[in-house]
C-alpha cells in the first residue's frame, strides 16, 4: 500500500535580491531602469531643458 501525502511546490521569492544573473535581478534591473526613465521624463517636462542639459553636461 503507498502512502501519499499532499506537498506544497515550494515558491522562490521574486523580490527577493539575489545576486547574479537570475530572475529576480533582471527584474530590479527593469523596474530601476523604469525609475530612471520616469525621472528623466520628468525632468525634461518641468525644466523645460533636455537631461544633460539640465545637468550642464551639454
Amino acid at each position: 500500500m503507498k502512502s501519499t501525502t499532499a506537498t506544497t511546490p515550494v515558491t522562490e521569492n521574486r523580490n527577493a535580491w539575489n545576486w547574479g544573473f537570475t530572475t529576480q535581478t533582471e527584474n530590479w534591473n527593469g523596474r530601476l531602469a523604469m525609475i530612471g526613465f520616469v525621472a528623466a521624463a520628468l525632468i525634461e517636462v518641468f525644466s523645460g531643458q533636455g537631461f544633460l542639459h539640465f545637468w550642464g553636461i551639454l
